[in-house]
């Protein structure tokens, strides 16, 4: 009994100091970061996981810390985890414990940023669009209906990462506290709610970050978005020289630790702008001037991936909707395939040489060369109208989230009583709009252009159909507060309201009722391809010979692409393929009858090209 006894204090006494060990202190002394009582310059570079294949997570972080980064930091996206109030999703793409754990094996630390807004080009900023249904509630603001949303997320999250702080053995060394507040809103109680809900949800350090980049009251935006007992970062783009943004903070809070909480190397492409690129020198220029003085920093991105789905966000420019590829490229060191460009060599030279004593760099993991794949035709065919069934019916048009539904298309249907000729408007139409009646197609409209009627002529006996896209809610600035989607007011015809609408929600989750034939159709349609390979392999799909519409590949939704540009591809992860026959479905929203049957090929680079000037025809 008593060798048993021994036995138990012994194990005991072994787990006790093994997690002593493990256990890291990370906090503020001064001026600086210490971990375990020595001063720690964090060397951070930003991925954000449901950007990126799970089977990708290990190859994306080995090749961050072979850079010569000792940190990865990442978003949490609540509309990912928490698509519908109250049902939590952390499987899969989704398993941010798992992420986090692969990040700790490849020798890194973490920096946490849940939210509950995170704006990244990101659908809604990463809200969840259920927000919304209520339409008196105000995000981002101390409504009660809406911190209670908020905490009840941040609570979850904290639960799934309690075990992976510091303190603990984890990875984590800090938390962020809501993200850039101060260039939203100046409600204190909100900024002080979420900081008493952080507090709550994660034991160790915690901080802020705002934005010092292009605005005109750098200090009062500073001010808002902190919190006095917590440590602050700042945001701001590439620079040969940061010397103006880190004035700006001392002159905020006087002896706090330096640090670029996102320092941009890159930057993201706007549907219909030219692709975005930086210079690497100036970059890697900026860089320099910040470790030279020891200041932590955060390269965003340090591997952007992708907006599978539909969940790129969009932005509002100077009263201008303007929606975000599919591609998160963000002329990133890392590219959206995860192959070093020019940049992470640059970059990788330089950290070289203010690695800490006795720290060395890994090898660059090596990496499959993306393939091609030899051009395919589209055969078979199914139209829309296979998809339309149990319409919900009002007098008047319901916009997505009164319907319940998150992303994808919406079709208003009208029954006109007679012929009729005239002005169609859409009134606060968010996105796009395809308008047809049978086989005709009367034309789009656009809110990036900001064109939300057009005349048409209006025939008896056959409905009048009007194709809604979401293309991605606003997910910076105020305007934020009302993105819904559909038609968000009515439909006005020569000055009149036009009543009695079904409406079909259109969310493109579930393609299995479709069903295909050989017979092309007329309007918007679904078509399908096969095509062979011997092993997966990463690809990108060119989309030169299609209008407009999104890309399904073996029952998974690759994204969205236009004609507009920039972006003339899709990037196709190997972990998404198979050996065999793999399907590719394309629903695109233009009328492809009068020309041959459409085809696509995989390439071994991204294809872009010059900016279309704006058009409003279904070309």
């Amino acid at each position: 009994m008593k060798t048993w006894l021994l036995g138990l204090a012994l194990a005991c006494w072994a787990h006790v100091s093994l997690a002593q060990n493990l256990s890291q202190r990370f906090a503020v002394q001064g001026d600086q970061f210490v971990l375990d009582g020595k001063p720690f310059v964090i060397r951070s570079g930003e991925m954000h996981y449901p950007r990126i294949p799970r089977e990708a997570w290990r190859d994306r972080l080995a090749k961050l810390r072979a850079m010569g980064l000792n940190t990865v930091t990442t978003y949490v996206f609540w509309n990912v985890h928490e698509a519908q109030p109250g049902v939590f999703d952390f499987t899969g793409d989704r398993d941010l414990a798992s992420f986090l754990r692969i990040a700790q094996e490849e020798g890194l630390w973490v920096i946490l940023r849940p939210g509950p807004y995170v704006c990244a080009e990101w659908e809604f900023g990463g809200l969840p669009s259920w927000l919304l249904k209520e339409r008196s509630m105000k995000v981002r603001s101390s409504d009660p209906r809406f911190v209670e949303a908020a905490k009840r997320y941040i609570l979850r999250v904290g639960e799934e990462t309690r075990d992976l702080m510091v303190d603990k053995g984890g990875p984590i060394l800090m938390v962020q506290v809501e993200n850039e507040y101060g260039s939203f809103g100046t409600d204190r109680a909100y900024m002080r709610a979420m900081g008493d809900v952080f507090a709550q949800a994660f034991d160790g350090l915690r901080y802020t970050t705002d934005s010092v980049w292009g605005r005109y009251n750098v200090q009062r935006e500073l001010s808002f978005g902190s919190l006095p007992e917590l440590p602050m970062s700042i945001n701001f783009g590439q620079t040969k020289d940061p010397s103006k943004p880190f004035a700006e903070l001392t002159r905020f809070r006087p002896g706090t630790p330096k640090m670029a909480g996102e320092y941009w190397v890159g930057w993201f492409d706007t549907v219909g702008a030219d692709h975005a690129q930086k210079d690497p020198e100036e970059a890697t220029a900026g860089l320099a001037w910040m470790l030279n003085r020891g200041i932590s920093f955060s390269l965003y991105m340090f591997h952007g991936g992708t907006n599978f789905g539909f969940m790129n966000g969009a932005n509002w420019d100077q009263g201008q909707y303007k929606p975000d590829s599919t591609s998160y490229d963000y002329d990133a060191p890392l590219d959206e395939a995860g192959r070093p460009t020019a940049k992470y060599w640059l970059l990788r030279q330089l950290l070289q040489k203010y690695l800490q004593p006795g720290e060395s760099l890994p090898p660059v993991p090596s990496y499959k060369a993306i393939q091609s794949i030899p051009e395919f035709h589209f055969l078979e065919t199914a139209p829309l109208t296979q998809l339309l069934e149990n319409p919900t019916r009002s007098a008047d048009v319901q916009s997505m989230e009164d319907l319940g539904q998150d992303y994808g298309f919406l079709l208003y249907r009208h029954r006109p009583e007679a012929a009729a000729k005239g002005r169609l408007e859409l009134r606060d139409l968010h996105d796009f709009a395809l308008i047809s009646q049978g086989s005709r197609t009367l034309g789009t409209l656009d809110r990036r252009l900001k064109r939300q009627s057009l005349n048409v002529q209006i025939d008896a006996g056959e409905p009048l159909d009007i194709l809604v896209e979401n293309m991605g809610r606003i997910n910076f600035s105020t305007e934020l507060m009302g993105e819904r989607k559909g038609i968000t007011e009515s439909v006005m015809f020569n000055g009149e309201k036009l009543q009695n609408w079904e409406q079909f929600p259109l969310p493109l989750k579930d393609l299995s009722r479709l069903r295909f034939g050989s017979e092309k159709g007329s309007g918007p349609a679904f078509y399908r391809a096969q095509f062979d390979l011997d092993e997966p392999y990463d690809t990108y799909l060119d989309l030169s010979g299609f209008g407009k519409g999104v890309v399904f590949v073996n029952g998974r939704n690759l994204g969205r692409y236009w004609h507009i540009g920039p972006q003339q591809s899709l990037y196709c992860p190997a972990s998404w393929l198979k050996a065999g026959k793999n399907e590719v479905i394309v629903f695109d929203l233009f009328d492809h009858t009068a020309s041959p049957e459409p085809s696509m090929k995989g390439l071994s680079d991204p294809s872009y090209k010059k900016t279309l000037a704006p058009v409003s025809a279904e070309n």
